[in-house]
Parts: structure tokens; C-alpha cells; sequence
């Protein structure tokens, strides 16, 4: 018996995939890990700045201070769940594990407002499936963002690029990209999209916001595996964010 170079071997004599599954657990601990650590240096970090007087939560406006600390964290996120294993193992993860290989092309542009409608349908159903079987589920709950409608351009224009840009593209790289882009290569599509937007769902914090994400998340898994990279899963997060963006914050924007 021998193994193909690739995460996942293959019996000669069966021809069958010998799926490593323990993976479906370590690789979504470790990015949660990844996740919660770089929100705890994150913190400790402000805490030391503000303990020494050094703090510059007062040197700006609080929607362009909760833009740089959410860009931070993400930041932080993407390199402690890839510079460690690289740092401690030499463990490399590559553009191609992340789906970034290959430029944006005219196929991901057109997926992305196709699917985004194949996600609306899909996510509607849901939540009517779950309103019925739940009547007490909070589906009118709004997620908190971080953001504020302070009223001004500025605070709108720092809400639109922490939200609609700079989330999508970090939130893709890590979880589509490197999450979903690894799991796959140990175990099976079908169950790397499940575990890859079950933590997506989870990192969320709100139960009625974490049903939408999943639902959101296995399309975009599905454009992934559809495209060989992110691209197109990138510019459905930005329409997924955006149009909730301008629904929720549009009265501000106008009126600011």
C-alpha cells in the first residue's frame, strides 16, 4: 500500500480514500484557537496601552477606532493560524491551499450575484422551517457588529469597509481558504463544508445570525470547490454584507 503526497491516501488494491478524520477536528480547533487568542492579545494589548496612558481609543472617532481593532483582530487571526504551525513545524500553507493561485476572473464575477440569489431562497426556507417548528426563535435579532449608526459620512464609510470589504476578504482567507482548503484534502467535501461552516456559524455569537452564516457558508464552500479558489466566494460575502449594510444603515448615510 502506498500514499499519494496529499493529505488523503489511497488503498492501490481498493482504490478507495483512506480520509484522515481526526483533521475534522484539530484543523477547526486550531483556527478557533487562532480566533479567540488573537481577540485576547487584542485586548491585552489595548488593556497595556490604556494601564500606561498610551491609549489612542481617544485619538480617533469611535467608528474609525472599532475599524482599526476589527482589521487588527482579523490581522492577527490569519497569521497566528498560519505563521505558527510554519513557525513550529514548518508547516507551509501556500496561495493555492488558500485559493488565491489564480486571478479573479469573469466566471467568479457572475457565480457570485447567482448564487447570492440561490442563498436568499435557500436561507428563506430555512428560517420559515425553523419559525414554524421554533416560534420563539429570535429571527429579528440584529447582529452586533461592532458599529454604530453614529450619523456621519465618516462613521458610515468606516462601517462600509470593516464590514463589507475588509470582513469578507478576511473571513474568506481563513475559513474558505485556509479552513476549508485544508479539510478538504483529509476528509470529504461534503463533511469539510459542514465542519468549516458549523465554526463559521459558531464564531458569530447569535443563534439566529449563526443559521444565516451557515447557510451562507456552504455556498460559499460550494464556489470554492466550483472555482479552485475564493474569488467568487469573496464577492458573495461582499453582496451578502452589503446589502445588509445599506438595509440597515442606509437612513444614516442619507441623512448624515
Amino acid at each position: 500500500m502506498t500514499k499519494r503526497q496529499s493529505g488523503r491516501g489511497v488503498d492501490r488494491n481498493t482504490e478507495k480514500p483512506q480520509y484522515q478524520w481526526h483533521y475534522l477536528v484539530v484543523l477547526p480547533a486550531w483556527v478557533l484557537f487562532s480566533f479567540m487568542a488573537s481577540i485576547l492579545l487584542t485586548s491585552g494589548i489595548l488593556w497595556v496601552l490604556d494601564f500606561i496612558n498610551l491609549s489612542f481609543e481617544y485619538w480617533f472617532k469611535p467608528s474609525v477606532y472599532q475599524a482599526i481593532i476589527s482589521s487588527f483582530i482579523f490581522i492577527l487571526s490569519i497569521t497566528i493560524t498560519i505563521g505558527v504551525p510554519y513557525w513550529l513545524k514548518r508547516q507551509k500553507t501556500t496561495l493555492d491551499d488558500l485559493g488565491l493561485a489564480k486571478l479573479m476572473t469573469w466566471t467568479d464575477i457572475g457565480l457570485a450575484p447567482v448564487t447570492f440569489i440561490a442563498y436568499l431562497l435557500t436561507v428563506a426556507t430555512v428560517m420559515g422551517v425553523v419559525v414554524t417548528v421554533f416560534p420563539d426563535f429570535p429571527i429579528n435579532e440584529v447582529q452586533d457588529t461592532g458599529f454604530s449608526p453614529f450619523g456621519s459620512r465618516l462613521d458610515s464609510m468606516m462601517a462600509f469597509l470593516t464590514l463589507v470589504v475588509v470582513a469578507p476578504v478576511a473571513e474568506e482567507v481563513l475559513f474558505r481558504g485556509y479552513l476549508y482548503g485544508k479539510l478538504k484534502r483529509y476528509v470529504p467535501v461534503v463533511w469539510a463544508a459542514v465542519a468549516t461552516s458549523a465554526l463559521f456559524a459558531l464564531v458569530h455569537f447569535q443563534w439566529n445570525v449563526a443559521l444565516d452564516v451557515f447557510v451562507l457558508s456552504l455556498f460559499l464552500c460550494g464556489l470554492r470547490s466550483l472555482t479552485g479558489s475564493i474569488w467568487a466566494s469573496i464577492l458573495l460575502h461582499m453582496t451578502k454584507n452589503g446589502v445588509a449594510y445599506f438595509i440597515s444603515m442606509s437612513p444614516f448615510i442619507l441623512g448624515g
